[in-house]
């Protein structure tokens, strides 16, 4: 299906009412003329942005940052903050599977 060329980010609003309709990624894909990697990349790029606004994390522009650009106190905490929750996450995500894999070890009798 050819479509008139607009950038995925474009397309935004429609392609998360259809995920929240509980529209697969492939029924989005054939509907707006993009293949399923796009769409993947796209969801994740945006739940990513959505992670760095809860935690507070002022969106950057891409590229070199201007030479009269300063980064305040404010701006450094926020991002440690970020650092912190997704280490956080991480050391819980590890412990659950140390968890499981010593369930699993336990039922097959092994140690």
């Amino acid at each position: 299906m050819s479509r008139e060329y607009r950038h995925i980010q474009e397309y935004e609003k429609e392609i998360l009412e259809l995920r929240a309709k509980g529209k697969t990624r492939r029924e989005i894909c054939e509907k707006f003329g993009f293949s399923k990697k796009q769409i993947e990349g796209f969801i994740a790029r945006y739940n990513r942005r959505q992670d760095k606004i809860a935690a507070g994390i002022a969106l950057k522009k891409k590229g070199r940052p201007a030479k009269d650009s300063i980064v305040t106190e404010e701006d450094k905490l926020a991002a440690l903050r970020y650092k912190l929750a997704r280490k956080d996450a991480r050391i819980k995500q590890l412990e659950m599977e140390n968890e499981l894999m010593r369930d699993f070890l336990s039922l097959t009798e092994r140690k």
